[in-house]
């Protein structure tokens, strides 16, 4: 039997940049993951704010060598009309730029640089069961893939595993995320054909109508994740492969058409149906949920990577102070925090498929100030009480959304003359 101070279940960016912190700080920290690296997962696009966890824990360096593809803002596409976010030119303060990676050398990177460093790494490790004693301390059996069965001990359990969401499950915290589901179709092609586009390398998002959509992202090594997104129902109904449904769904892109269409994937397609949920606890006695493995929404502003590395690196920081001896209101500081930028994206997410936050996208001609604020979401800073469209988020899409409905109604009647 092994023991450890504490146990992360998950060796993505979330676990990564906890496991970074924790042991920077002296704390005994090991981590399992089931799956071995590298390994294909989606969530390729990230937002400025995770920039400040990598930072924070020294994880800046190792992938910043890489080369990975620099986001500087993302295209929004709809009926010919372009929306385009420059991070640079939002309204909260913070980093201007992100990268946009595939994340299976991403997240080996990032999980190299940290057992270099002195972690314990074990891969292929699936939690098969998890016993918390009285204090909160936990037994926790694992299972390699030979059927081999190890014991750990830890006194916490930092549960980054992801829509696994293994300690949720566990104890029954399962809850909806409250948003409409929708089902994703999506691959890596070869994009030989990137330079017919005059913004090659920009992160774009072509809208088909309210509910149905199209990414693109590229990245450095010519390589481009494509994928679309649906109401489940309507994706679900859909005949054919996953491969046959995206060539349908291709063919009504004029924006990516000619770039993808006819490409073979070098990894997919996959598909993932009705993904987003929540949790009705996101820490016990003994254990704290972060990243995806509290809560997931919709990939449309790409802050699933966001979120993970927010979460995680204040768990850490909690469960750290804990340790210390200090008094921690984990309902305060951990689930209310996570709770309320959950909650300002899940607004936009909602917002979105209504069509209201698509009319002030694509509402011309544009207000710059309203462009700056929402912009500063987009980056990921869904905290900074600055700014209106974080703390009124509940109605000011709406309000706004209301008004140029107004707008058109006038212009309309008043007729071409006026």
């Amino acid at each position: 039997m092994k023991d450890t101070d504490v146990l992360i279940i998950g060796a993505g960016p979330a676990g990564s940049v906890a496991a970074a912190y924790l042991h920077a700080n002296n704390v005994r920290t090991h981590v399992v993951e089931k799956r071995h690296f590298p390994r294909y997962v989606i969530g390729e696009s990230l937002l400025p704010r995770s920039m400040e966890h990598f930072e924070a824990t020294g994880l800046l360096p190792c992938l910043e060598a890489r080369g990975f593809e620099v986001k500087t803002g993302a295209r929004f596409v709809r009926d010919g009309v372009v929306c385009l976010f420059d991070f640079s030119q939002k309204h909260s303060k913070g980093w201007d730029w992100t990268w946009q990676v595939p994340r299976a050398e991403f997240d080996k990177v990032l999980i190299d640089e940290v057992a270099s460093r002195g972690v314990p790494v074990d891969f292929g490790q699936e939690v098969v069961e998890v016993v918390f004693d009285a204090d909160g301390s936990s037994t926790v059996t694992l299972k390699d893939e030979s059927g081999t069965i190890s014991v750990i001990k830890a006194g916490r359990i930092l549960d980054c595993s992801g829509n696994a969401r293994m300690v949720g499950h566990a104890l029954g915290l399962d809850a909806p995320a409250g948003i409409e589901q929708h089902t994703s179709i999506f691959g890596h092609v070869q994009d030989v054909r990137r330079d017919s586009d005059p913004n090659p390398r920009l992160i774009s998002f072509d809208i088909f109508d309210d509910d149905t959509w199209m990414w693109s992202i590229p990245f450095s090594n010519g390589v481009s994740s494509v994928g679309f997104v649906g109401l489940a129902a309507r994706m679900d109904a859909m005949k054919g492969s996953p491969a046959a449904r995206m060539a349908e769904l291709l063919g009504h892109s004029e924006m990516f058409r000619d770039r993808y269409q006819g490409l073979e994937f070098i990894e997919g397609p996959y598909e993932a149906k009705s993904y987003s949920h929540g949790m009705t606890k996101l820490y016990g006695k003994g254990f704290v949920l972060a990243g995806n493995s509290a809560a997931f929404l919709d990939p449309i502003f790409s802050s699933g990577v966001a979120f993970a590395t927010e979460s995680s690196l204040l768990a850490a920081r909690l469960i750290h102070r804990e340790m210390q001896g200090e008094a921690v209101d984990w309902e305060v500081e951990y689930a209310q925090y996570i709770k309320d930028g959950v909650s300002v994206f899940k607004t936009y997410v909602q917002e979105w498929y209504t069509g209201n936050l698509q009319k002030l996208f694509f509402h011309r001609p544009e207000n710059p100030e309203v462009k700056r604020q929402i912009c500063a979401v987009l980056a990921g800073y869904v905290w900074d009480r600055t700014n209106p469209f974080v703390t009124k988020h509940d109605r000011i899409v709406k309000n706004l959304a209301h008004l140029i409905d107004m707008e058109k109604a006038t212009s309309s009647a008043e007729g071409p003359e006026a």
